[in-house]
């Protein structure tokens, strides 16, 4: 197959993007193609140049960036049996990842290579603008939840019996905890959640049995009302000044003493000697190391292509589509930047 492909590239760290020819890639064993109709942005590809020494090191320039993606399969690889060319997906693109580092595998194109076990087919009903909000915030909510090394949540399946205990999901209006409301619920367990007031209708429509005011100088206090003899099961501090008092509710509740930080690693490791004197264990989540374990499988092969079919996992939050081509990616990031909530940025492919 000999396809004409176009990338968003990045020439090197600090520079401009540009819109230029790319190869086209064939997939390998248990990889397949995917001809891109969408992708989101996330603030790790529009970093300033001096944060890809610290956040991504080891990227190799000239790169695609991008994890997004929602599009048709073109081709697969040798081993692919659960993915046909044709085939409606979303998908979470590794191009930066250190394990894959390469340009072929960025979402920031018009073909990408995927690894197949992190492609989910999506319902006809589902549009692949609104598809491509998912990837990145559910694996990093599905790394903190359910990975051994950080909460070790019970799985989400389809008909999940109701648990006793409860998660706790401090930034549920972010994408990634607009995602781990939905895993909590569909594995069974009770939320609480925080937001800001006008997104409380927001997080309970999602399953949050409970909404509380992140900004309110009682919160820590009210969640622990809220939480309740329910022994918590978790907590996932997702967005700044999370972690805090995601530490002090775990350090004053019965259950688990883990709490799952989708914050900076270096914030983490500040933080994470005062959890320990209060008797809570800190992790630093890194959304792409479900890849590498059941977890990753588990959620785009084994529980997400029938979840999305039934309506009981919903492509939150919405999109806003900024608009159409590669070159409008730059403005989504430059809005991104600008601050947005209950909402992710999008451009149609």
């Amino acid at each position: 197959m000999s396809e004409q492909n176009i990338a968003l590239w990045l020439p090197k760290r600090g520079a401009r993007f540009e819109v230029g020819p790319a190869p086209y890639t064939p997939p390998a064993a248990n990889e397949v193609v995917v001809r891109v109709r969408a992708v989101a942005v996330n603030f790790i590809d529009g970093i300033p140049g001096f944060l890809y020494r610290v956040v991504l090191p080891w990227l190799t320039f000239p790169a695609v960036v991008g994890s997004d993606v929602a599009g048709e399969v073109v081709e697969v690889g040798t081993g692919v049996t659960r993915l046909r060319p044709g085939d409606r997906v979303l998908g979470h693109a590794f191009g930066v990842e250190k394990s894959r580092n390469r340009a072929a595998e960025g979402a920031f194109q018009h073909y990408v290579v995927l690894m197949q076990h992190m492609v989910s087919p999506i319902p006809d009903s589902l549009s692949f603008e609104r598809a491509a909000v998912l990837p990145l915030a559910l694996s990093t909510a599905a790394t903190g939840m359910f990975q051994q090394d950080h909460l070790g949540l019970a799985m989400p399946v389809s008909d999940p019996v109701e648990r006793p205990e409860t998660v706790l999901v401090w930034g549920g209006s972010t994408s990634v905890g607009s995602n781990a409301i939905q895993l909590a619920r569909n594995a069974g367990y009770r939320v609480v959640a925080t937001a800001s007031p006008r997104n409380f209708d927001y997080v309970r429509s999602l399953g949050a049995a409970e909404a509380v005011d992140r900004r309110s100088p009682a919160a820590v206090d009210e969640i622990v009302d809220r939480i309740g003899d329910s022994p918590l099961a978790g907590t996932l501090a997702i967005g700044s000044g999370s972690l805090a008092p995601a530490v002090a509710i775990a350090s004053r509740t019965t259950g688990s003493k883990r709490v799952a930080s989708a914050q900076p690693g270096w914030l983490v490791r500040i933080r994470s000697p005062r959890a320990r004197r209060l008797g809570v264990r800190v992790t630093g989540i890194w959304g792409g190391t479900l890849k590498d374990n059941e977890v990753g499988p588990a959620i785009y092969a084994g529980f997400l292509p029938t979840a999305l079919a039934t309506g009981a996992y919903r492509a939150a939050p919405d999109a806003t589509v900024v608009g159409h081509g590669l070159a409008r990616v730059p403005d989504a990031l430059r809005q991104l930047r600008g601050g947005i909530s209950a909402t992710k940025l999008v451009v149609a492919v």
